[in-house]
């Protein structure tokens, strides 16, 4: 395990699952090796879709950018050292519900 607190760089979770982001990549950096950031990910994010139910994304290493749509309030990003995690529950643009149900609507006429 990396040695050291998460540092949260953004976030608009609950505090409680704010702990539980922090809490499993702490337990993951138990399990596996700090250059395993696909394992990593991945146990994390089975962890989140277990915890707080299916659409969690996780994408984990030390040097990366990144531009998503996440729902309110299942977003956040944090380091552990030189590692760091973004973790969030996807969403679709506003715009693509209206164009689903707009195709639904004429689907049914």
């Amino acid at each position: 395990m990396l040695e050291g607190k998460a540092v949260i760089g953004e976030t608009d979770m609950l505090q409680t699952m704010q702990q539980d982001a922090m809490d499993l990549a702490s337990k993951a950096l138990d399990v596996f090796d700090v250059t395993e950031a696909i394992e990593i990910a991945r146990f994390i994010k089975k962890e989140f879709d277990r915890m707080h139910g299916p659409g969690w994304q996780c994408i984990v290493g030390t040097d990366f950018g990144s531009f998503v749509t996440h729902c309110c309030g299942c977003f956040i990003y944090f380091c552990l050292g030189n590692l760091a995690i973004l973790l969030f529950r996807g969403s679709a643009a506003p715009e693509a519900h209206e164009n689903q149900f707009s195709a639904l609507q004429a689907a049914k006429a």
